[in-house]
């Protein structure tokens, strides 16, 4: 059975917190609650919403677009903020402000993290693949 350990009592006062996982569908629940703790923990409670979202997104596009749903999450303590980098090993990269209407069911997760978040973007990985990152700061509006 899997279990939830607050990364506090993991390793308390850490800047990061490096998570490697198979994703499904349930798996972005897990990954917020991580980042809410850390957000605390680091006294950032107020980017909540908005790592949380973000996060979620990244998440659900490893589901929905990577073969093998292996991806890495990297939630990375800054200066006034918060980065949170999910890395997978599909060279496909996203695209962002696709051609939706409104009965379409997915095609918007960028575009709310371009909304949610003050700096965002896509870096390819060595050996293939691709890091989605995004970053939140403290007292932007």
């Amino acid at each position: 059975m899997n279990s939830y350990i607050p990364p506090t009592y993991l390793a308390p006062f850490r800047h990061q917190y490096r998570l490697r996982l198979t994703v499904g569908e349930h798996s972005a629940r897990h990954i917020r609650a991580i980042a809410r703790s850390l957000l605390g923990e680091w006294g950032m409670r107020e980017l909540t919403d908005a790592v949380e979202l973000g996060v979620t997104e990244l998440v659900a596009n490893v589901v929905r677009h990577v073969p093998d749903r292996r991806c890495e999450v990297l939630v990375l303590r800054q200066t006034g903020g918060v980065r949170v980098e999910v890395t997978d090993g599909f060279g496909r990269l996203p695209v962002f402000g696709g051609q939706s209407v409104p009965e379409d069911e997915g095609g918007r997760g960028l575009l709310l993290l371009d909304a949610v978040s003050d700096k965002w973007g896509v870096d390819p990985v060595a050996g293939g693949g691709k890091a989605v990152w995004f970053e939140c700061w403290c007292g932007s509006t």
